[in-house]
């Protein structure tokens, strides 16, 4: 039976080069893309126009919907709070906000009650992960075998370098890396060498590309999104307060507890978004501002997908 091959595509160079790889090998391919609700326009553009760019398949689109999930667990806050002690008040807004708002991110935080978090990165899985896997792989299984071409290099991270090149998926899908042993110079090569500009992003201070801002990102990304795109500082303290009220605590911040070492400084709260980029144009633990920042350690998403590029 032919194998049915699919790219998936992050709008980020390592999965445009696998997306241009596909293209070169002349076999007959689909390609995909997650959107979060949390992604620059940018790269909505970059990831709608790769097809015009280059002669390849047009990038299909998938979306989380939280419809459902956001409904019973309506009825639950509805029911199960007042028991509880809230206040009406408190109950009511929950509960009004448990209504689809058309983006997938902010739709699964307001049904968490709370922000992803290294120690719990439900985003990738929630957001791209169970989407693709749905909406596109299942239905391509039942035609027969799937293969995924994930843009993973071994030099990302030093959990990239235990991944394997290729592996059976969970899903019942094939994957494979075929740009693992790739360095980034092959992967700019790559974009030479089919004439394609980079996504934007990397411009403009951007280490990786994915959410805007990612919940990994380094002090020095935060700074660059603050500076060349304060409208999604703004876009992230407004959903601050959203899901703030559907939380049982009544908080909820878009970095996790500590990302901002001066929130030990008062236990029980935790800095929202503008005292975290505050305190990334800081040195010396946050108490100094310097010239030449330091930087935090860069995390990123380990799915063995590949769904988030760093």
């Amino acid at each position: 039976m032919k194998i049915q091959h699919l790219v998936n595509v992050s709008g980020g160079k390592d999965s445009t080069a696998t997306y241009l790889l596909a293209m070169e090998s002349g076999r007959e391919f689909r390609a995909v893309f997650a959107d979060t609700g949390n992604e620059h326009e940018w790269t909505y553009e970059f990831v709608a126009t790769l097809h015009e760019k280059t002669g390849g398949p047009k990038v299909e689109t998938v979306r989380a919907d939280f419809a459902a999930r956001l409904a019973k667990h309506r009825e639950f806050i509805l029911e199960d709070w007042p028991k509880q002690g809230f206040s009406a008040e408190k109950v009511a807004r929950a509960a009004a906000l448990h209504t689809p708002t058309g983006n997938p991110y902010l739709d699964l935080c307001l049904l968490k009650g709370r922000f992803p978090s290294r120690m719990a990165q439900f985003c990738t899985e929630e957001l791209k992960t169970i989407p693709i896997t749905t909406q596109v792989v299942g239905p391509m299984l039942r035609s027969g075998q799937v293969l995924q071409w994930l843009g993973i290099r071994a030099d990302e991270s030093a959990n990239r370098r235990k991944q394997s090149r290729f592996n059976r998926h969970e899903s019942g899908s094939m994957v494979w890396r075929p740009i693992f042993r790739w360095t980034v110079d092959d992967v700019w090569a790559m974009h030479r060498k089919h004439g394609i500009d980079r996504n934007p992003l990397y411009d403009h201070g951007m280490g990786r590309v994915g959410c805007m801002p990612c919940i990994n990102c380094k002090k020095s990304e935060l700074r660059a999104v603050a500076d060349n795109f304060p409208e999604h500082i703004d876009r992230i303290a407004a959903w601050e307060g959203l899901v703030a009220e559907t939380s049982r605590r009544n908080s909820a911040t878009y970095f996790p507890a500590l990302t901002d070492p001066t929130d030990s400084d008062r236990p029980g709260t935790y800095s929202g978004i503008r005292q975290v980029l505050e305190w990334a144009n800081t040195t010396r633990g946050g108490r100094q501002y310097g010239m030449f920042f330091d930087e935090q350690p860069g995390g990123g998403c380990d799915s063995d997908l590949g769904l988030c590029e760093r």
